[in-house]
This record gives C-alpha cells, structure tokens and sequence, in this order.
C-alpha cells in the first residue's frame, strides 16, 4: 500500500489533534461543515443504530478535482447531457458527507436518516448497510493517493461521530469496496487504513 502517512499517524493526528473541531448536534446535523442538504435520503428502520462508517471516494468529472458536479449530483442537479455523464442520468443518490481535497467537509444528509451511498452491500453477514452506517465521500479515484488535509478531517469527523454513536471505533470502519466486493473498488489501494484506524485507535486509548 502507498500513500502518505504509511508508517502511523501524521502530526496533529494524536488524540488530542482536533477533537473538538467537529460536533454533532441532536437532528444529526454537524457544527462546523458546511450544509447542502439532499432530497436523497429516506427514514433509518426503527431501532437501526450508526454501527459503521464507510469511506468512499468520487470524483466528476472523472480524475478532475474542485469542480461542483458531486454536490449537483448528490442534490439532483447535475446536467447528465454532458459527456460522460449518460449513465447518472435519473440516479439518486447522497452520502451523508463530502471531503475536498482540500479538506473542506460538506454535509447533506443528517446521521439520523439513511442516505443512499452504498447500495446493494453486506457487511459482516448483514445486507442493506445503508441501514446502519453513515457513508463519507472523499474527493479522489482509486489511482492515486489522498491528501493529507483529507486524512486529517476525516479523521476528526469520525472521532466526533464516535462520540455520539458509540458502537463507532477503529474496528468498525470500511470502504465501499468491502461491503459491495466486484461491483465497487473505492477508495482503492491507495487509502491508507493503518493511518486512519491508527489515528482513531489513539483517541480512545486513556493514555
């Protein structure tokens, strides 16, 4: 595996590194993001509870960064006439957060609702992981490394969603490709799990 941070956690990352960065308020909206709320979105099943994160990665057009086209499509609003963009046409579809490459984080779905990131999927023997998991954007392909400004965010929102849904820890964090294996590869080999779970593994640990 490649990326930055390979050998641990970068600066910063430690358990105090941004801890209070990002909050989660009572309707599931986070403090601190910036709010582009979707249509794409639908009622969690009664009693389902926040057991998973799953990482994804997107980028439109494909390979290009800091355009606009994953809010448009993420809130139905993408012109699909462009070239390239014939087989979104009619998807709805929504994460519950975006992370720029900059590390700018968006949110459009409250963590109490089930938005619709992961499709049909199965982890650890149970289907419709949409149901109890919240699904995390980075802006990225599967053919090259993420930045560290989006480690570092990504990082401080899990931390702060662990706060709030317990069952969240260093253990219970996947990609796209794990729980939809053949159909999706995101976010690919270049993600660097030892760092992120290196990172939430320390903001748990007492000492």
């Amino acid at each position: 595996m490649t990326g930055p941070g390979i050998n641990g956690p970068a600066a910063g990352e430690g358990p105090s590194g941004g801890m209070d960065r990002f909050t989660v308020d009572a309707q599931g909206w986070m403090r601190g993001v910036r709010h582009v709320p979707s249509p794409n979105y639908d009622a969690r099943p009664p009693g389902a509870a926040i057991e998973l994160i799953v990482v994804h990665s997107i980028s439109l057009p494909a390979g290009r960064f800091g355009t606009e086209d994953v809010e448009r499509l993420f809130t139905n609003r993408l012109d699909t006439a462009q070239p390239g963009y014939g087989d979104l046409a009619g998807l709805k579809v929504s994460a519950h957060l975006f992370i720029r490459r900059d590390g700018e984080v968006v949110q459009f779905v409250p963590f109490a609702a089930r938005a619709w990131h992961a499709g049909v999927s199965r982890w650890q023997g149970r289907e419709r992981v949409n149901d109890f998991s919240v699904g995390i954007e980075l802006e990225g392909t599967d053919r090259g490394p993420f930045e560290d400004s989006q480690y570092r965010a990504l990082i401080d929102v899990t931390r702060a969603l662990a706060m709030v849904y317990p069952a969240v820890d260093s253990e219970r964090l996947c990609g796209h490709s794990d729980i939809a294996p053949g159909r999706k590869t995101d976010p690919g080999p270049f993600f660097d799990w030892a760092r992120y779970r290196a990172a939430l593994a320390a903001a748990s640990d007492p000492e």
